[in-house]
Parts: structure tokens; C-alpha cells; sequence
């Protein structure tokens, strides 16, 4: 009787430590991937400070300071388009024919990443208008556009101070010409430089 009694215990053992030992095995569910908690804003408003170059007016000698505003509309991890628009009057000195100011208005596509830390970049073409006042020149619109490029530095997740230069082409007239030059334009780039401030949302 003591001989079955202690077969039978030693049975149940291995029947109750089998199961378990095989649901030891049993690979467990892998946890579901964490998605990412940074916010992602889809526009980026610029503004800053300016300068360009005026080589499309004769015998200037001095550039032009003024405003730059950006809209910008993020696509993707790296692709954005641009509406740039600016407007220049001040001169830090007299010398320059006439009392000139330029504004332009020009869209391209911009392409964006980060490069080190909070620091990122961007390369972008655009293409538009520019007017060139206070001159004499004859037509004083004309089409613009060019390369450019710059470097933003992440305060937080909302803000970013930004430097940026531009190579703009345009083509106008010589100043105050007379009819026998037929307003012949004559194409001329700017270099454009900036610096200021950028808001997403």
C-alpha cells in the first residue's frame, strides 16, 4: 500500500512540473513599439533682419537693409515649400543714385534636415518678382529667383534663431536710359543675407 501511495506522488510530480516548465519556454509577446512623443507642426513662420546688394542700380554704392518674412509649409521629414517675401529702403549711407528700395516676392521648394544636435540646415530655389523704386529705371519689375541657403539652431520645440543667404537674379534696365537703348534689361544677381527668428505651429 505505502509502495503505490509513493508511485502515485511520483507520478504527479513530473505531471506538474512538465507544463510548467514548458510554458517557461514560451517566448514572451513583444512589447508594442513606443511611438514617438515629439510634436510635429507642419508651418514655420519666419522673420528677421536683411540686407542685399543693389547691383541692378548703376553707380550704387551702398546695399539696402530692410524686413524678410517667410511662410513655410513642411511636406515631409524633408521636403517644405516657401513664400518669401521682403522689402529694402534703408541705406547706412547717402551716395546712391536716386532714393532706391527693392521688394520681392518669391515661392520655391525648400529642402531641409538636421545635421548636428539642435543645429539643421536648408537649401532651397525660388522663383518670382522683384520691384526695384526710386531710381528711374524703366521697366522696374522684373523676374527674380536664385539659390539659397541656411543654418537654424532648436531653442525648443517652437522656436528656432535662423541664418540664411540668397544668390538673386534679376533683370532690369540700366538707369535713367534713353530710347536708343531700347530699355534693354540687363541681368544681375544680389547676394541677400538674413537673420531671425522662426515660430512653428
Amino acid at each position: 500500500m505505502k509502495r503505490k501511495w509513493l508511485l502515485s506522488i511520483l507520478a504527479v510530480i513530473p505531471a506538474v512540473l512538465i507544463p510548467t516548465a514548458m510554458m517557461a519556454q514560451v517566448a514572451p509577446d513583444r512589447a508594442p513599439r513606443a511611438e514617438s512623443t515629439e510634436p510635429v507642426y507642419k508651418y514655420w513662420v519666419y522673420g528677421g533682419y536683411s540686407y542685399t546688394s543693389l547691383n541692378q542700380v548703376n553707380q550704387s554704392r551702398y546695399g539696402l537693409s530692410g524686413l524678410n518674412f517667410d511662410v513655410t509649409r513642411d511636406w515631409g521629414k524633408y521636403f517644405a515649400l516657401t513664400a518669401d517675401g521682403a522689402f529694402y529702403w534703408y541705406a547706412f549711407r547717402s551716395g546712391n543714385p536716386g532714393n532706391p528700395s527693392v521688394s520681392m516676392v518669391l515661392f520655391g521648394p525648400e529642402l531641409h534636415a538636421p545635421l548636428y544636435g539642435k543645429v539643421g540646415g536648408f537649401f532651397r530655389g525660388m522663383i518670382g518678382g522683384e520691384h526695384t523704386g526710386g531710381t528711374g529705371q524703366t521697366p522696374h519689375i522684373s523676374f527674380a529667383g536664385g539659390p539659397g541657403g541656411g543654418l537654424y539652431y532648436a531653442v525648443n520645440p517652437h522656436w528656432d534663431i535662423r541664418a540664411s543667404g540668397d544668390y538673386i537674379g534679376s533683370s532690369f534696365s540700366v538707369t535713367n536710359n534713353s530710347p536708343q537703348l531700347g530699355n534693354s534689361p540687363h541681368l544681375r544677381f544680389n547676394a541677400r543675407a538674413g537673420i531671425g527668428a522662426v515660430y512653428r505651429f
